[in-house]
């Protein structure tokens, strides 16, 4: 765009065009007041009709909380940042923040009680409050969800500006116009030149000039938001200088980091000498943390066997029944420090599986390193009904009682058909999104990890695959991690085992 089809543009956006966040913002803000009062009005009901149950002279005075709940209730939430933007749409943070003003309210009220000596009925409070806090989170839970689908047909999201070099904003642009429910629409870029001449050319965003023309781009684009991607060119002094010309319009900025598949727990921003300086933790779970998360994974995975057993064995009588041999299948995995472990699952393929492998070597859809068919006629009528519900995976319980493997982790690899060295005992596996990630083998394997290794895999693009690492080298990961990964929804995993899976 040039500087004269540029300030034509501003002209014609600057009538009644008023900046500042969007309107559908603010009528959101005002549904959450509503729903936070009504959830106050329906705690005080409960607690009422529980402790009193009809009124009386001595409860007359607990009318008076049907007014005045829902006040301390809104003050509670507006104090704990409830109402910010920054904490609404995506993410636990909200959730985080009215369970943060229930705890201050309750508090409060048990100390007000205290030091003015006021007859505060315990049960009282102990009702209206935790009912209140349920009853808001479910709300505003569902005032989320009706946003996100509002938000996949292209209503009530923000209009954003990307300001980087063209590569960077065009990965960025595809990413975020694939995840709708983050609501941030890219109608325009700032790029150095100040026109596209590369994959920006594939998107319909217009150009609106170069890192100087920020605040015009907002203003011709009607945009409250802008993203900054990391570029030499954009110093501390820079940045300084344009965000002091969007405050002027109230318009949000936002500097995108270039981590990624980083879980938002190792992350914290710490200023040094006035420079807001991005920390980066280690991926290590170590002490106290991981004996509770042992025990946590011991723990459940027992209780689900006793609560589910009679589903398995249900479950194993059908494949006992429906198809010769036993009902378990069994294989050697490589678990945590690169230990082997047998990992049990329900068997879903015939019995002579392994010796029919070569007869269908022609139709693998993989590669040599590993075989897929999406129709393999080695799997039985019940196993493709357990393979698509993932239900052959719940012996792996068992694995998770013995330690062997964990809840929530890393999927276990195949042990190699040929002797370990730290160029051969590879694992790699791309995402979706192109992001790559990669499996590391000092954590328990887990039994339903990043993305099933069996015929549920996607295997269109596995000639793709592009990132490889040595589990020779691996590290530890953390929940936070495996949770980012996970959100990727990688699609491939190649093993070094071309041989069945159970």
């Amino acid at each position: 765009m040039t500087a004269a089809q540029l300030r034509s543009t501003v002209a014609t956006a600057e009538v009644g065009y008023r900046g500042g966040p969007p309107g559908w913002q603010t009528t959101y803000v005002a549904s959450l007041v509503v729903a936070d009062v009504v959830a106050a009005l329906v705690g005080a009901t409960v607690a009422f009709s529980y402790r009193f149950g009809e009124l009386s002279v001595h409860n007359q005075l607990y009318i008076a909380m049907f007014g005045l709940l829902p006040l301390c209730w809104l003050v509670a939430l507006a104090m704990n940042g409830g109402y910010e933007p920054r904490h609404l749409f995506v993410g636990t943070a909200e959730y985080q923040r009215v369970g943060r003003a229930a705890i201050a309210l309750t508090a409060s009220v048990a100390v007000i009680s205290y030091a003015f000596e006021l007859p505060t009925s315990r049960v009282y409070v102990l009702i209206a409050l935790p009912v209140a806090l349920l009853v808001s989170v479910l709300l505003r839970f569902l005032w989320r969800r009706w946003l996100h689908t509002v938000r996949s047909r292209g209503r009530c999201v923000r209009r954003v500006i990307l300001i980087g070099h063209e590569g960077p904003v065009a990965v960025l642009t595809r990413q975020l116009r694939r995840e709708h429910f983050h609501g941030l629409h890219v109608v325009g870029a700032c790029l150095p030149g100040g026109r596209a001449v590369g994959p920006m050319l594939d998107f319909d965003a217009q150009v609106y000039g170069d890192f100087r023309d920020a605040s015009t781009a907002v203003t011709a684009g009607r945009a409250d938001t802008v993203i900054v991607l990391s570029c030499p060119e954009l110093d501390g002094a820079a940045l300084r200088r344009m965000a002091w010309q969007l405050e002027r319009g109230d318009t949000e900025l936002i500097v995108a980091s270039a981590l990624v598949d980083i879980g938002g727990a190792r992350t914290s921003i710490r200023p040094v000498d006035g420079l807001p300086m991005l920390h980066l933790e280690h991926a290590r779970l170590t002490g106290t943390r991981r004996l509770v998360k042992e025990l946590f994974d011991r723990v459940v995975a027992g209780l689900l066997l006793v609560a589910l057993s009679p589903v398995l064995a249900v479950i194993a009588l059908l494949v006992r029944c429906t198809s010769t041999g036993g009902a378990l299948f069994s294989q050697v995995r490589i678990g945590r420090g690169g230990q082997p472990f047998t990992i049990w699952k329900f068997r879903t393929m015939h019995a002579n599986a392994p010796a029919r492998l070569a007869a269908l070597a022609k139709l693998n859809e993989a590669d040599a390193v590993l075989f897929k068919m999406r129709s393999d006629p080695r799997v039985t009528p019940v196993g493709r009904v357990l393979r698509r519900f993932s239900l052959d995976e719940l012996p792996q319980l068992w694995n998770v009682v013995r330690g062997d493997m964990s809840l929530v982790g890393p999927r276990p690899r195949c042990r190699l058909k040929w002797p370990i060295t730290p160029s051969t005992c590879v694992v790699a596996w791309r995402s979706s999104r192109g992001s790559p990630a990669c499996g590391r083998s000092r954590d328990a394997p887990t039994c339903r990890g990043m993305r099933r290794s069996d015929s549920t895999c996607d295997t269109s693009n596995i000639g793709r695959c592009h990132w490889i690492w040595s589990f020779w080298h691996a590290r530890l990961p953390r929940y936070s991690d495996h949770r980012a990964r996970t959100r990727s929804r990688p699609r491939i995993v190649l093993e070094n085992d071309p041989g069945p899976l159970g």
